[in-house]
């Protein structure tokens, strides 16, 4: 049973250039880990997104979370506040 999430991202106005470089790194690595973009939805100004990801278990989230090349681009928002909230989603 797949795993879905929501994830709203609330970006600072001087961090949309980092933000954006950070997502074009960190999203291809979904694949790695069973994970999938289903929607990605962003505001016309750019400082809000939501994610509609979906993962075939908890381990393959879990596992994305800890990737060590994920990690390693979060130097890329060093300085920002991004804001984020990640919502665990049933079907109904």
């Amino acid at each position: 049973m797949r795993v879905h999430l929501v994830m709203v991202v609330d970006v600072p106005p001087g961090a949309v250039a980092a933000f954006q470089e950070y997502e074009a790194q960190v999203l291809p690595l979904l694949g790695r880990h069973g994970g999938r973009l289903e929607r990605r939805l962003r505001t016309d100004d750019a400082l809000h997104e939501v994610h509609i990801v979906s993962f075939e278990s908890q381990a393959g989230y879990d596992a994305y979370v800890a990737d060590e090349e994920r990690q390693s681009h979060r130097g890329l928002l060093d300085g920002f506040e991004v804001g984020q909230r990640v919502l665990l989603m049933t079907d109904v």
